[in-house]
């Protein structure tokens, strides 16, 4: 199959067009139906590899620390993300326990990692081994990962035992906090960007073995 990265295929009406530089902030719309082709990335691709690191730093922590200390009538308590998954399924509420530890562990954590491992060789001009696969593999995990959900009924349930107990956040409460955001940030990278920064490398590459060839035969 040839491959033609001068153009682009609208998602809404199969339409193909020319691509066209776009400056900061431009976005092309297909003028058929109004679908959203392209968008200028900014410093998007400079940003997303920083923001991946920090996002795996802050789903550590956010795994290995309590999220919650609950103190009731001098008794202690203490859990983290992992402890709670095992007593849910002690609890026999496994499909929940499923639940939980496909959404807001392995989901968002193979996503990271994915985007680690395309971005690190991508950065360097190169393109890793099943490049396709894995963009594809993280289109289809995005809808999965459910960590904001998870934070939010984290403090639902804070703010109802507030009045039964004392409660004090754990330092994996505010890991997920911040994964929360820095996820935003990262999952707002359009994935069609990898096409483009493969195809880049591959010009780049055809133009300087062209100047090669110019330059041997210039001799």
């Amino acid at each position: 199959m040839k491959e033609v990265p001068d153009t682009v295929v609208c998602p809404g009406c199969d339409a193909v067009y020319g691509r066209t530089p776009l400056r900061p902030r431009d976005v092309a719309r297909c003028p058929r139906c109004g679908t959203e082709l392209d968008r200028h990335p900014g410093e998007q691709e400079r940003r997303i590899l920083p923001l991946t690191v920090a996002s795996l730093i802050m789903f550590a922590i956010a795994n290995l620390f309590p999220i919650v200390e609950i103190e009731l009538r001098g008794l202690t308590s203490q859990t983290t993300l992992a402890g709670a998954v095992m007593a849910l399924s002690a609890e026999g509420m496994s499909l929940v326990a499923l639940l939980v530890l496909a959404t807001t562990i392995l989901f968002p954590l193979l996503q990271l990692c994915i985007l680690a491992y395309l971005l690190v060789p991508l950065s360097r001009e190169h393109r890793p081994v099943g490049f396709a696969l894995l963009v594809r593999a993280m289109q289809s995990l995005r809808p999965w990962g459910m960590i904001e959900v998870f934070l939010l009924g984290v403090l639902v349930a804070i703010v109802k035992l507030s009045s039964m107990a004392t409660v004090v956040p754990g330092p994996a409460l505010w890991a997920f906090v911040a994964l929360t955001v820095l996820l935003t940030a990262v999952l707002s990278f359009n994935p069609g960007a990898f096409w483009e920064m493969k195809f880049r490398e591959q010009h780049d590459g055809d133009h300087g073995d062209d100047a090669d060839r110019d330059g041997k035969a210039a001799a």
